[in-house]
């Protein structure tokens, strides 16, 4: 990995500020047009994904979900199991050292294959003119995408700086289970790391203000609390917390309507901030919104026509593929004078709970809330050939059509096998098909994706009345 750290720099087409998933992907497209390229990295190469966020969460997931199945395996006449954790240390060692790997494998040594660009350790900000610098010396670059990423959000309560919380970090970082957790926040963070710990053996109570998985529709929300108390979570909607103490060996988080949680461990899962703090934006005439994410237009540009920005430093769909998405495009527009806008209308998101969730385009209120007419289709789980073959019926899927047309809007999967069906119903969107067409399309019996045709059929049919595959 090539590393520049002399003074007298060299001078780059352009400079990236930032080497996670987002940096790389900028780099590397812009190298490909042969453009060259600085890209300037504070800390552990690779960013979130790799080392703290995607890649460690779900091997630990898929680690619990072993002990998981053996407790479900009852749900089988004649099947008995049994699985226990015994060694937390060393599930949390073999997670870390796959970590390791794929941080060689996909980071550090990928740089070597890119002639034209530099790694170059330091900090990077910009000084009162405006002008690009790395640990105080003038950096020069003609070009700038910035790609800082995110971190944890911290809430303001009181006497949360009194308490040694953990965050979505540390808490994959544990090496020793404790007996109870509070997890605080249930978006997408918190709900995968409650039900990973809870799994694992951890009393775990799941506190929000907006319920369970608030951004995913009702039915999907309600129907996952009730799966995540069928599994010992404990989950309370709160008004809002008053405060935070101390006491002995536990933690107590007091809500607003009188009620006091206490737990050994807290862990906040309430969100992440943008990196745009520290370097110095005002004076490079790039702003920030209300929740610090980097402002840009559809072409990743900022207010400054020589840099761009892209990433969860924008604080916009805070998803790794999209952060090389945008990146991408940030690349191409600044140094190949291309103008490709940022398009997300088809981002497939998912949430590896168990049911897992995952999603596409509108809800139901979304598409409302944009002027459409709309049509729902909710078909439960019961009603998918794959489900009753498992004997594992959890679940739903819900499809949202615009009346007149037909055309789909939004699709949403909650299944134990969900994830990887999203996709064909983002391909769907994409290519305009009507909830007719979907169902017409063919597609595997005793599957998962199986469910999309039939929650499409379900717009005007009962399916309940048809053989299988027919239809």
């Amino acid at each position: 990995m090539k590393d520049t750290k002399s003074p007298q720099r060299k001078s780059y087409d352009l400079a990236v500020i930032g080497a996670g998933s987002a940096g790389f992907s900028a780099a590397i497209t812009a190298a490909e047009t042969g453009a060259r390229v600085a890209l300037i990295g504070a800390g552990t190469i690779g960013g979130t994904c790799v080392n703290v966020g995607c890649v460690p969460s779900k091997a630990l997931i898929r680690a619990v979900e072993s002990l998981h199945h053996t407790l479900a395996a009852a749900r089988f006449d004649g099947i008995e199991a049994e699985a226990r954790v015994f060694h937390w240390a060393a599930t949390v060692a073999q997670k870390q050292a796959l970590v390791e790997k794929l941080r060689a494998a996909k980071y550090a040594d990928v740089l070597p294959r890119h002639e034209n660009v530099d790694y170059v350790e330091g900090r990077a900000t910009f000084d009162d003119d405006g002008r690009l610098t790395v640990d105080g010396s003038l950096f020069p670059a003609a070009k700038v995408v910035i790609a800082t990423g995110s971190r944890p959000h911290v809430p303001a309560i009181p006497g949360i700086e009194d308490v040694d919380t953990l965050d979505s970090t540390t808490a994959l970082e544990l090496s020793a289970l404790p007996a109870s957790m509070i997890v605080l926040g249930a978006g997408y963070i918190g709900v995968e790391l409650a039900q990973l710990f809870a799994r694992a053996g951890v009393a775990v109570t799941l506190v929000s203000r907006r319920g369970v998985l608030p951004e995913a529709e009702p039915e999907v929300s309600e129907a996952l609390a009730g799966y995540l108390g069928d599994e010992g979570i404990r989950v309370v909607r709160a008004n809002g917390y008053d405060r935070i103490s101390n006491g002995d060996n536990h933690i107590t988080l007091h809500l607003s309507d009188g009620q006091a949680l206490t737990s050994e461990r807290l862990v906040l899962a309430t969100g992440r901030v943008p990196n745009s703090d520290g370097l110095n934006l005002p004076a490079a005439g790039v702003a920030v919104d209300a929740r610090d994410g980097i402002q840009t237009d559809p072409q990743m540009r900022t207010g400054n026509q020589n840099i761009w920005a892209a990433g969860d430093v924008t604080g916009r769909d805070q998803f790794v593929y999209m952060a090389a998405y945008g990146a991408k495009i940030a690349a191409r527009n600044a140094v190949a004078g291309e103008a490709r806008s940022y398009d997300n209308a088809t981002m497939p998101w998912v949430v590896f709970s168990d049911p897992q969730v995952a999603g596409v385009g509108f809800s139901e209120a979304q598409a409302r809330a944009a002027g459409h007419e709309v049509l729902t289709s909710v078909l439960p789980l019961d009603a998918v050939p794959r489900a009753l073959g498992a004997r594992d019926t959890r679940g739903l899927i819900k499809l949202v059509a615009e009346a007149g047309s037909k055309r789909l809007l939004g699709a949403q999967i909650m299944a134990p096998e969900g994830a990887d069906s999203i996709q064909t119903a983002a391909m769907a969107l994409k290519a305009g098909l009507t909830y007719e067409e979907l169902g017409d399309t063919i597609m595997p019996y005793l599957t998962t994706v199986e469910g999309l045709k039939l929650a499409a059929q379900t717009f005007e049919k009962d399916v309940a009345a048809l053989s299988c595959c027919a239809g």
